[in-house]
């Protein structure tokens, strides 16, 4: 479903066969990187099948289908710079897609959102965001597994340095008002969300 995504909305603009399998091997390969254990082409499958859900209420569809798959699309846990490059590299390709120009900035604004997660005066990326996050509100064995595969990335530190780092993620988010920005993810996700952060920070 991914990549048929990909290349009906890449074709809508470029109409350019070959430039979109080209564009959809590029993202493949970045997602499916050996040092990804998170953020891969599941985790985009879930945001797809979770924004789905909220087509109707999301006014530029075509953008969200943008900021979906290019949002990680750069993505090395030793910097803090890979919303900016991820936006970056959206930018460059949307370009060669022949996107109008409000389209790439709506687009690069989205994935610099991921960032902070916070709330935006854009519905649209509210519901993106909201759906970055919904692993958090999934059951326990499934978040689980999504903390233990974010370990993994970084791995390359050792528990005295990424653990209190993990603690401040989660704190952070247990004391928001709201994680879910949006009343759809707010109902459907926030109060297994809160549980299973409460539950993680309590194995530190």
């Amino acid at each position: 479903m991914l990549k048929q995504t990909f290349i009906q909305l890449v074709s809508g603009y470029a109409g350019n066969n070959q430039l979109s399998t080209e564009l959809w091997n590029e993202i493949e390969i970045s997602y499916s990187g050996k040092k990804r254990f998170y953020h891969t082409l599941t985790h985009l499958e879930n945001l797809l099948i979770q924004l789905l859900e909220v087509k109707n209420n999301i006014q530029h569809w075509d953008t969200v289908l943008f900021t979906l798959y290019y949002h990680d699309c750069v993505y090395n846990a030793l910097q803090s710079d890979n919303e900016e490059k991820s936006a970056g590299l959206a930018e460059q390709r949307m370009t060669q897609m022949i996107i109008p120009a409000e389209i790439i900035a709506a687009c690069k604004a989205q994935i610099l959102a991921t960032k902070k997660h916070l709330d935006n005066t854009d519905t649209d990326t509210n519901y993106f965001t909201d759906a970055d996050l919904s692993i958090l509100g999934t059951d326990w064995d499934t978040y689980s597994a999504y903390f233990k595969n974010v370990r993994k990335e970084y791995a390359i530190y050792p528990d005295v340095i990424y653990n209190p780092g993990r603690r401040k993620v989660l704190k952070h988010f247990l004391a928001m008002v709201r994680i879910f920005k949006t009343d759809y993810f707010y109902t459907k996700f926030e109060r297994q969300a809160k549980e299973n952060l409460q539950r993680e920070l309590s194995l530190f």
